[in-house]
């Protein structure tokens, strides 16, 4: 008779995948690049609901901008998820995980300015670096330079659409 604890660690096996890490840090670094990954999706989702819902004199601009910022997220989300995987760990199955794991907010206001969903967007690339730094420690702590080298990349990404964003809000 198979217990109970034999069949989870059946279906997790077929997960598993071997790291030249140590397992507390394999998990740490696991956990906090789903935490980030969420993050990103969570400003992927607000960075197109304000794409969506731009106005204004500068709308072609505005809406052209957040476009690319939004591409530009959706495309870390593949790589982040896919190096959870390289390190051994699982990575985030739903929206519902993505909700509960995410550190930035939502906007599901009606209306919003466009020179407040560019400040928001900005305060949100602002707080999505020092996460990655945050992370990017972790790694260098368990000297994990691929993950490390991959974050330096999103940094310099996300400063460029802060700055982005920041110049476009000037008076």
């Amino acid at each position: 008779m198979t217990t109970r604890t034999e069949l989870i660690e059946r279906q997790k096996a077929p997960l598993a995948v071997p790291s030249d890490l140590d397992k507390e840090s394999v998990v740490e670094i696991t956990d906090a690049l789903n935490v980030l990954l969420a993050d990103v999706f969570t400003l992927y989702l607000k960075t197109k609901n304000f794409h969506w819902h731009m106005s204004g004199p500068h709308f072609r601009d505005y809406h052209l901008l957040l476009d690319d910022h939004g591409d530009q997220l959706f495309a870390i989300t593949d790589d982040v998820a896919e190096r959870v995987r390289k390190l051994g760990g699982t990575t985030i199955r739903s929206i519902g995980q993505i909700a509960r794991l995410s550190r930035l907010s939502d906007n599901d206001v009606e209306y919003v300015t466009p020179k407040n969903m560019l400040s928001e967007l900005h305060e949100d690339e602002k707080n999505l670096v020092l996460a990655m730094r945050a992370v990017h420690a972790l790694c260098d702590e368990a000297g994990d330079l691929a993950t490390a080298s991959l974050l330096e990349n999103f940094i310099d990404d996300s400063q460029r659409r802060g700055w982005f964003l920041f110049e476009a809000t000037r008076s």
